[in-house]
């Protein structure tokens, strides 16, 4: 009773600890001493009342302003209510910065770690209204390589919402927008200014120098209040350009190798995952391998197919792959994940070659290798498959003792037929004249039926055994049939591709239809030939 009462007190006190959470988060981590950043603190604390105590972030923070807002949203099927504060902070002091944990009840935040550095030199000299500045994070880089363009738009006036900027479109470079714009405010000259931020990815299409345009922003100013009686505050409408850059492209080095794709990035990962693991493979059963290719600075367009695997012995099915950008604080992180369906047709040891990815560290300007190493994969006996025994080859030794006493072997086989032919001679005699034959289990017709209805309706599981169970009325196992029609062999290949991969929903059965129904008779010089065959990979 004891070790109950304990197990539910801790259940609550879990729920409780659950509940009590007060979530921290800012919009960006690096910013100056004239600069603001907006903390948010979330809770989904239906208890919770009041403000989060703001005492800790005193010396260390000016608080500009806090915004409180409610939503719902929905987890686990459950609607639940979130309270958000929005507060925005100004740094007063330079170097790494913590904004301390700060309360809410029972619940506390996590500390946050800031980079504040001091306002640079010539903000002094941007007094106009609205002006805009544009940089780079480098100002030469590699042909195809990413390079950031920080664009940022100061107003210290208030602006309407038609505020718009011109399209950048570049002609000799592919440009990626990354995310939409950030909002916040930075002190110049004791002047506080509205700061609007877009963030472009950038990749050169040639070498030699390159010229980023101008971007026009056009927008309407308020105007101050006037003695109106309704209040109306008429603006007046602007236009500023941002300056020109140039960048300096450089080519492929030299000694990047020519018959591998070019790839510069600032890092490259390659990974692979199994499933099952590899010390689990048997006959006949699929394992899914997943190659996952990773670049910091490169979209996932760029990153070049990985070659599937081919060992023989190992049939490979390959899926789509999938493609996937992330923006990061460094610019675009591209994946590329590339699976496919290994089954073996044998038993025994297979060695994987190794896979190599050959790429650019733009960072340290080097040549780099990312590689996984080859694999030994040893696959098993499968005691779910039923493999016919394979008749060992004759030695010398078995021959001669075969050639032995020839006529000792056919009389032991008259005497045999002599009391076989006895024998169903007195069991003719025990059944009557007329036998009515009852039919047990499913005919060849039925199955042949059972198979047309699964291949007609593309049921891929319902195929397979149907397939199955019609083969093992026949003369010969499936896997001679395919082996001397070749129709046949295709249409079991694109069966046994629809269930390794993921594409099943999309496979027809028509051609596997049309390939029984067009199966030619067996000649009779094929039974000597079956002997000497391979086992099956699905026999009957």
């Amino acid at each position: 009773m004891m070790r109950w009462l304990t197990l539910v007190f801790l259940l609550l006190l879990g729920l409780q600890t659950n509940a009590a959470t007060l979530l921290a988060r800012v919009d960006r981590t690096e910013l100056s001493l004239d600069e603001t950043v907006e903390l948010t603190l979330e809770t989904a604390d239906g208890t919770a009342f009041g403000k989060p105590d703001l005492q800790p972030l005193d010396g260390l923070f000016k608080v500009s302003g806090t915004r409180q807002s409610n939503q719902l949203a929905g987890a686990n099927g459950e609607a639940k209510a979130i309270t958000q504060w929005q507060v925005t902070l100004q740094p007063q002091q330079t170097g790494y910065v913590v904004i301390p944990p700060l309360q809410l009840g029972d619940a506390r935040s996590e500390p946050i770690t800031l980079h504040v550095t001091e306002p640079s030199a010539g903000d002094s000299d941007l007094l106009a209204p609205i002006f805009i500045d544009a940089s780079l994070d480098q100002e030469v880089a590699y042909v195809q390589a990413q390079v950031l363009l920080t664009l940022r738009i100061y107003h210290s006036v208030s602006l309407y919402d038609d505020s718009t900027l011109s399209p950048l479109q570049m002609s000799d470079a592919l440009v990626e927008r990354l995310g939409e714009p950030r909002t916040y405010e930075k002190d110049i000259n004791g002047v506080r200014h509205g700061v609007i931020e877009i963030r472009y990815a950038l990749f050169p299409q040639k070498s030699g120098e390159l010229t980023i345009p101008a971007q026009l922003f056009s927008a309407t100013t308020v105007a101050p209040a006037t003695g109106d009686q309704y209040g109306s505050r008429f603006g007046r409408s602007t236009q500023v350009k941002s300056p020109t850059i140039p960048l300096t492209v450089k080519a492929k080095p030299a000694e990047y190798p020519a018959d591998v794709p070019w790839l510069p990035a600032r890092s490259l990962t390659l990974v692979e995952a199994w499933s099952p693991e590899p010390a689990d493979a048997q006959l006949g059963e699929a394992l899914t391998r997943s190659l996952l290719l990773k670049a910091d600075g490169l979209t996932s367009s760029q990153l070049p197919p990985i070659g599937s695997t081919e060992v023989p012995g190992l049939r490979s099915y390959p899926d789509q792959p999938t493609l996937n950008n992330e923006i990061t604080t460094n610019g675009v992180s591209g994946s590329r994940e590339q699976r496919e369906a290994l089954v073996a047709t044998r038993t025994g040891d297979f060695q994987l070659p190794p896979v190599e990815v050959v790429w650019w560290n733009t960072l340290d300007d080097r040549l780099e290798r990312s590689t996984l190493p080859g694999r030994n994969l040893l696959v098993a006996d499968n005691p779910n498959l039923q493999q016919p025994t394979i008749d060992t080859p004759d030695v010398p030794e078995q021959r001669e003792a075969r050639r032995l006493w020839p006529w000792q072997l056919s009389s032991a086989l008259l005497a045999l037929t002599t009391l076989l032919g006895f024998g169903l001679w007195l069991h003719a005699r025990s059944q009557p004249a007329v036998i009515r034959t009852v039919q047990t289990g499913p005919t060849p017709r039925s199955l042949l039926d059972d198979l047309k209805r699964a291949c007609l309706a593309n049921d891929t599981q319902a195929t397979r055994h149907a397939l199955d169970a019609w083969a093992r009325q026949q003369p010969e196992t499936l896997a001679d049939m395919a082996a001397r029609f070749e129709p046949l062999s295709d249409a079991l290949d694109g069966l046994n591709g629809a269930l390794y991969s993921e594409t099943g929903q999309r496979w027809q059965g028509e051609a596997l239809w049309q390939a029984i129904q067009s199966l030619p008779a067996r000649q009779a010089g094929d039974a000597e030939r079956e002997a000497s065959a391979l086992p099956p990979l699905y026999p009957r």
